[in-house]
């Protein structure tokens, strides 16, 4: 059986700032892949003032992957700057369960959502 899908967006993307207590806020995309092959994935990044920029990543079969907006290791010479807005569409050569993740710390929150998928 096949869960998941290839294409994914999460429209609202924004790295928040310190905030109470000094609590760093970040976010995240973690993606699931359950299928027996490698998922190649191609990650656009779409901003309100700029042209999308796009890069890929991979997730091994039948393994999930934390991607943080914020680390180098994750996003490249993308990573999210502090309060940018901007939406992540993610597309995949596999079918993928993929969820946002952020922890705001200016009202001291965790939310996670799930994306439009195709």
């Amino acid at each position: 059986m096949n869960y998941g899908k290839k294409v994914w967006i999460f429209p609202d993307a924004e790295l928040p700032p310190v905030g109470v207590n000094l609590i760093p806020g970040h976010e995240s995309i973690i993606i699931t892949n359950v299928t027996d092959d490698r998922a190649d994935i191609k990650i656009t990044l779409i901003y309100p003032d700029r042209e999308p920029v796009s890069f890929h990543t991979q997730v091994e079969a039948r393994r999930v992957r934390c991607l943080r907006t914020n680390r180098e290791e994750d996003f490249g010479k993308f990573t999210a700057a502090f309060e940018e807005q901007y939406a992540i569409m993610l597309e995949s050569s596999v079918p993928v369960v993929a969820q946002y993740g952020r922890a705001e710390p200016r009202t001291v929150a965790f939310y996670t959502t799930p994306g439009y998928c195709e």
